[in-house]
């Protein structure tokens, strides 16, 4: 055996699907278009995707479709003739098939990209919370429920968040969220121990500095420092700072620039501009163990770098990989997804979406109110990481 060929035996599945007929799913999107997050997801539930060098045929049969606003360059109807499913008048028509009762075994729930407004903090009013509520609706009158999958952070809303999770808890049904971003392909394939002393940790990306990139930034740090010593505990405070204020907050000692330093060595598509010439957006976040992390938007960046330093060791780095020619970051979150709807088992705790949709929702707080830091008492969400990250192995490609 090769190199080439071992690294797609290593990269099969930790799970088995079933024999027999497929589990039956729908899917729930804002607007279906090429490359839109909708594509990224339900295309490959339809298509198959590929990890590394392995691939997966497509798990499921796609029951049924909804769509929110329909695009211009829509592909959700052709796709649905190409493969013979049924575009749904209504959420709760795409989950009960016509009988009036559940009659799939899983829901995707995609709502990213479309015609929806931004409030003053510059968050994007998506009706996440509003979708997974009609499904919860249908849970309900039925007395029966399946695993639910919503994408990205869980609602700009911090109560709307902590209700999607109640009432998973309530009706004891599997959830999964978040970002592709902390499951892709890392270069190196940097995972710090379970229980690692920690002395701090950066997560950098680009200058996307609405909710919608934030979110991808700060998800990807909590992948990293929730492995520290004690598990997570929750965050205590936060502040977000903008531009000269963002380097003062360094000179002052507030967050490590030796991270940024690291971090930026891993680019692999470095840019000759510094760090300081183009906008920059910081977030501090302070945890109630008093673990203190940060993340930074550059605009001369267009990666996404995640460094962290251990206690008595140099800072370590990784490039968390976004193949921008087939985005194959989102197949290990497909990945997961297939694995919580075959075995009831997420592949990612909710509770780490919960805390960083919560966080996240309070940066933008802070940043709409100047850089005042915030207290956080309500962010006390704790959890215990896994023994092992769920994240692509392989260069990807």
């Amino acid at each position: 055996m090769n190199r080439r060929q071992f690294l797609a035996a290593t990269a099969v599945a930790p799970f088995a699907l079933a024999q027999g007929p497929k589990k039956r799913i729908a899917c729930l999107s804002s607007t279906y278009h090429v490359r839109s997050h909708s594509d990224n997801f339900i295309t490959r539930f339809l298509e198959g995707y590929w990890i590394h060098e392995q691939h997966y045929d497509a798990p499921f049969q796609v029951a049924s479709l909804w769509m929110d606003q329909i695009h211009p360059g829509d592909i959700g109807q052709r796709l649905s003739t190409a493969y013979n499913f049924p575009v749904s008048k209504s959420i709760a028509d795409a989950l009960t098939l016509g009988t009036g009762k559940l009659a799939v075994d899983g829901v995707v729930i995609v709502c990213e990209h479309g015609e929806y407004p931004h409030n003053e903090l510059q968050q994007q009013l998506y009706p996440r919370y509003e979708f997974f509520e009609q499904v919860v609706n249908v849970f309900k009158q039925s007395g029966k429920t399946c695993p639910v999958f919503t994408d990205k952070h869980l609602s700009y809303d911090w109560k709307k968040a902590q209700q999607m999770v109640a009432w998973s808890k309530e009706l004891k049904f599997p959830m999964m969220a978040g970002s592709s971003v902390p499951v892709t392909f890392r270069r190196p394939e940097y995972d710090p121990p379970l229980n690692s002393e920690m002395e701090s940790a950066l997560s950098i990306g680009g200058g996307w500095i609405a909710d919608g990139g934030i979110f991808h930034i700060l998800e990807t740090l909590q992948a990293f420092v929730e492995r520290r010593k004690g598990g997570e505990v929750g965050v205590k405070s936060v502040q977000l700072l903008k531009n000269e204020e963002v380097w003062k907050a360094a000179e002052q000692g507030l967050w490590r620039r030796d991270l940024l330093d690291a971090a930026l060595a891993r680019q692999q598509k470095p840019t000759n501009k510094r760090p300081e010439e183009g906008t920059a957006v910081l977030g501090l976040v302070e945890y109630r163990d008093g673990f203190k992390a940060a993340t930074l938007a550059l605009a001369n960046v267009s990666e996404y770098i995640v460094a962290v330093k251990p206690k008595g060791a140099p800072p370590q780095a990784t490039l968390c990989y976004i193949p921008i020619e087939n985005s194959n970051n989102f197949s290990n979150l497909v990945h997961g997804i297939t694995q919580m709807i075959s075995t009831g088992k997420p592949a990612i705790d909710i509770r780490r979406t919960l805390l960083v949709t919560g966080t996240l929702a309070r940066l933008m707080e802070s940043g709409g109110a100047n850089g005042k830091r915030l207290e956080t008492p309500e962010l006390t969400v704790a959890y215990k990481a896994p023994k092992h990250s769920w994240y692509a192995k392989g260069e990807g490609s």
